[in-house]
């Protein structure tokens, strides 16, 4: 899962780091107010540690553009302030938790844990699709009762999927979930192409529905008096209601059917 930090105690916010890091949650840093809303703008986040004692802003003003924006991310406000108008105001506003410094690591992701297991997976420990069955506390994946080993990136991969079910999700998205803010530094995002292959393999081979499945999108573009058609992008989606599913890929293949009708009856 991916965290961002917002924290301006460099020491404490490197402490929650290295122990949520073995957690296998990766996580990334905002140290002041400006940051912070950088990073909200531009990146989806499962859980955000917030501190509302910024040295160039208040916290509270990032939980109401989150609101302002419809962002979904799990918010803990983690604050030295324990007055109990700062904890009304944080909740009313869209925070799910709030923690007062000091506090045990431990509590920390135990909270974290309770956000998104809240927010992505109605509050169960356990995730069932039919014959597959992810346990989030012990971190195992079984299908038809038999266990498969997945590694890090492809149980988070997996988890990602099963918690945005029935949604498109293109390549740079799965990235940034991957990989974080570093993914922007990649010359392109073709590894997720081998972890979501390894992923589909093991499922398939452990015998579980082939429920991950690929949209090609077509785009239509002029290049002087030439007309092409190519695949722009691939998405991918974790299918729950399958009658919902199939309307979307068939939408997608009659539009490319479309396409690729006008272009036979163009000229050159």
């Amino acid at each position: 899962m991916k965290i961002l930090i917002i924290e301006d105690e460099q020491e404490l916010a490197n402490s929650i780091a290295e122990y949520l890091s073995e957690e296998n949650h990766l996580c990334e840093f905002a140290d002041t107010f400006n940051q912070a809303l950088h990073k909200i703008e531009s990146f989806n986040y499962d859980c955000i540690l917030l501190d509302i004692m910024l040295p160039d802003g208040n916290g509270m003003k990032i939980l109401e553009e989150l609101k302002k924006q419809d962002k979904q991310d799990g918010v803990i406000i983690i604050s030295a302030k324990n007055a109990l108008d700062d904890k009304i105001k944080g909740l009313q506003i869209g925070a799910d938790d709030y923690l007062t410094k000091p506090f045990h690591l431990s509590e920390l992701a135990a909270r974290i844990y309770s956000v998104i297991r809240r927010k992505q997976f109605g509050n169960a420990n356990k995730v069932q699709q039919n014959e597959l069955q992810i346990d989030l506390l012990a971190k195992t994946v079984t299908v038809n009762n038999q266990p498969i080993v997945l590694t890090k990136k492809e149980f988070d991969l997996l988890l990602y999927f099963i918690g945005n079910k029935n949604r498109v999700i293109s390549k740079s998205t799965l990235a940034e979930h991957l990989s974080g803010d570093f993914a922007d530094m990649l010359d392109n995002h073709d590894f997720v192409y081998a972890h979501i292959k390894n992923l589909k393999k093991k499922l398939n081979e452990a015998g579980c529905e082939n429920y991950l499945k690929t949209v090609l999108e077509y785009c239509f573009g002029k290049r002087r008096s030439k007309r092409n058609w190519h695949i722009v992008k691939a998405k991918y989606h974790f299918p729950c209601h399958f009658r919902n599913c199939d309307r979307l890929i068939m939408a997608v293949l009659f539009q490319s059917i479309a396409i690729r009708k006008r272009i036979a009856g163009c000229n050159g």
